[in-house]
């Protein structure tokens, strides 16, 4: 095939279920092989021999989305390191957690990011796994997956061959008109990558906030603004979230898509796949930008303790030795006073010693506290 022909593409938005893509593909193979055998190859009559285009098209859509997922797992598991890396790195930092987005209890900043890198687990490892949900083809089934026009020991051995050639785990539907008929797999595919979108939305939100707070600073990737000096804007992040949305609009089009399908064939299995590779290339990309963009991340802790000592939420970790009502108390007394730094207060209050000990990463930390 040419560099010509590898470049040429067709419209997703056709009708026919493929066809026009599947007859374009079945003259270029045609032409390269007349060109390279020296004889007179057709398109029809030798290319597409014993095929259809409602058993060729939604097999060669596996294919390609098998290799887009396996792809796509390991530039998410880059991502998930390059949080885990941020998760030590800010262990020892302790912090505000927000809820509502105000201050609640404490925790580290290490613990957020943590929080950040088993997202991120989870979606390596649901795309991984996905990737079973298009193994089971319906090539041989022809038109209806009847196998009409195929001989039959064709239909046992070509999903063998297209094993063989791929290297994937491809194996024959057994019950091909089902396969040839519903595109539900495509669905559930699509599902995964929309929750590894709406993960990406979530984190990279929560990133802007804590560079909002100056929690954290984001390395600066450009001119934040045509007329204010020295800003920085979260540009990375926002990029992100926006291949975020759109994943999850493709999802909407997939979905679409699939239940748009009548009787023995989808006919909307064009722009189906053009969404979904399209998806997988986009959270491919999403991935490997936000990875590189976390390794510039920095915490700032001086602002993360400042923040941590002025609130007045860190009490909530004295709890369990100095019970509500006094912790209380030191709230409406601190109220009272002019003072900003209510760990300093604490100290006068309930001794140095035990303030940094209850304060410590590690008590924060510890999963509850022992009697």
């Amino acid at each position: 095939i040419t560099k010509q022909d590898a470049s040429s593409t067709l419209s997703a938005l056709q009708g026919g279920a493929g066809t026009s893509t599947n007859m374009f593909m079945n003259e270029v193979l045609a032409h390269s092989a007349s060109t390279r055998c020296g004889k007179s190859v057709h398109p029809i009559e030798d290319v597409n021999l014993h095929q259809s285009t409602n058993d060729v098209y939604p097999t060669a859509v596996k294919v390609a989305a098998i290799y887009g997922l396996r792809a796509l797992a390991e530039q998410v598991e880059g991502l998930q390191g390059a949080f885990q890396r941020l998760e030590k790195q800010f262990a020892h930092i302790p912090t505000i957690g927000r809820t509502e987005l105000v201050e609640a209890v404490p925790l580290t900043l290490g613990a957020i990011f943590g929080a950040f890198a088993e997202a991120f687990a989870r979606d390596r490892w649901r795309t991984f796994k996905c990737e079973e949900r298009l193994r089971v083809v319906n090539l041989g089934g022809t038109a209806v997956g009847t196998g009409l026009t195929a001989p039959r020991n064709y239909i046992f051995l070509v999903t063998d061959k297209l094993r063989e050639v791929t290297g994937l785990g491809l194996s024959r539907a057994e019950n091909l008109v089902d396969q040839t008929a519903n595109a539900d797999a495509f669905v559930e595919v699509s599902g995964i990558m929309k929750a590894c979108a709406a993960n990406l939305l979530k984190i990279c939100g929560d990133l802007r906030l804590l560079h909002m707070t100056g929690e954290i600073r984001l390395p600066a990737v450009q001119a934040g603004s045509s007329i204010m000096p020295g800003k920085v804007n979260p540009v990375i992040l926002e990029s992100v979230m926006q291949i975020g949305i759109k994943v999850q609009a493709n999802d909407f089009i997939i979905t679409e898509c699939a239940s748009r399908g009548s009787l023995q064939i989808n006919e909307f299995m064009p722009l189906l796949a053009s969404a979904l590779l399209e998806s997988m290339e986009l959270l491919g990309v999403a991935a490997e930008m936000l990875a590189r963009h976390a390794e510039g991340i920095e915490a700032d802790e001086a602002a993360c303790a400042r923040r941590f000592n002025a609130s007045v939420e860190i009490v909530t970790a004295f709890l369990p030795v100095i019970g509500y009502d006094r912790a209380t108390e030191l709230v409406h007394a601190f109220k009272q006073t002019n003072r900003t730094d209510f760990r300093a207060y604490l100290e006068t209050e309930l001794g140095e010693e035990r303030v940094n000990k209850t304060l410590s990463p590690q008590n924060l930390m510890a999963l509850g506290y022992r009697r």
